[in-house]
């Protein structure tokens, strides 16, 4: 076996991997690091395990992104703005050689950390129980979704109907998601990325990405959603709605729609991504009938002694947080994407 760094040529063998691997996600794609490269400039280390001579047969990979901040510091993060990431490998020995490439590689470049987004917890390695992803099955029969949904939340659904909302999909609506998404992290204080960030999303994703826009019935557009699909599964990653229209139920309108979508698609799987406990979007997804499932973020500590803490639920950043809910909007739209940049 050996290990090497990647380069543009093995991007179906990359895939390829991936998509048969029972760990694959969407994010160990070689979209996502085309996405990221182009999106912010941070530096690529994708390695990737060669079990044969001919260079053909992979047997792991490990896809890594340098991050180099004045504020936030310099790390490797597999992978960058992703809910999981982490190793892909045939075997625990496979693993084993990647995680050791990766760590002498931290130390060759300085980094303070490596963190890693495991879905499972890998033995030995210091682990933040931050995330939790919410996951279900769906129906083939969307009216058997629906019923599935928790008495409160299903009734928040129909209220939503019943005030005459309605979706839009198609990338077409891309400014109709921006200023809506946009708003929506003004309101929870948290800078917003950069309108080229999803363009390339959308562009590299190609059929696997995709806008719903919802709107009142004099056409407001008031919630919005950036939809990634992988294989059966479907996940609202980016999403947003206007606080003075919530007594509309957009978001659970939204995402009902969604579903009822994903099943003409063929999605079998709903995955409504990570949320921290104890938060907002944290309960919404419990109300609707998902069981949290823990992440576990787990780091290599190369040239420090404690693991980041970059969440927003850091005491530290509450001041911030709050002077970014009061600057003018339309500055946060140019100040935002340059401090976003460096939060993966």
């Amino acid at each position: 076996m050996s290990i090497r760094f990647t380069h543009t040529a093995d991007a179906n063998l990359w895939d390829d991997y991936v998509h048969n691997h029972p760990s694959g996600t969407v994010f160990h794609l070689f979209a996502w690091k085309q996405v990221i490269e182009q999106s912010f400039q941070h530096k690529s280390h994708y390695l990737i395990a060669i079990e044969d001579q001919e260079d053909t047969v992979v047997c792991g990979v490990l896809p890594l992104f340098e991050i180099r901040s004045l504020l936030f510091g310099h790390s490797l993060v597999s992978v960058p703005f992703a809910e999981i990431g982490g190793v892909l490998a045939d075997n625990a020995s496979v693993e084993e050689a990647l995680l050791e490439e990766a760590f002498s590689l931290s130390s060759e470049i300085g980094c303070a950390y490596i963190e890693l987004k495991n879905q499972v917890a890998i033995a030995g390695l210091p682990t933040k129980n931050l995330y939790f992803n919410f996951s279900k099955p769906l129906d083939e029969d969307p009216e058997k979704n629906l019923l599935a949904i928790p008495r409160k939340s299903r009734a928040m659904v129909r209220k939503g109907i019943k005030k005459g909302l309605v979706t839009e999909t198609g990338i077409h609506l891309f400014d109709d998601f921006y200023e809506v998404f946009s708003r929506s992290y003004h309101t929870l204080g948290t800078p917003v990325f950069s309108r080229a960030y999803f363009r390339n999303l959308l562009a590299f994703f190609a059929d696997d990405a995709e806008l719903m826009v919802v709107r009142t019935e004099q056409g407001k557009s008031i919630a919005a959603v950036m939809t990634l699909y992988y294989q059966d599964r479907v996940m609202p990653y980016y999403a947003g709605s206007l606080s003075a229209y919530r007594h509309l139920a957009p978001n659970d309108f939204m995402y009902w729609q969604l579903m009822c979508k994903s099943c003409e698609r063929g999605s079998r799987i709903f995955d409504f991504g990570r949320s921290k406990a104890s938060t907002g979007s944290f309960s919404f997804k419990q109300h609707w009938g998902f069981e949290p499932r823990p992440l576990a973020y787990q780091y290599h500590l190369t040239n420090t002694k404690e693991m980041p803490n970059l969440s927003p639920a850091n005491p530290k950043y509450r001041r911030k947080i709050e002077m970014w809910r009061k600057m003018p909007f339309a500055m946060t739209k140019v100040v935002g994407p340059q401090i976003a940049k460096y939060l993966g």
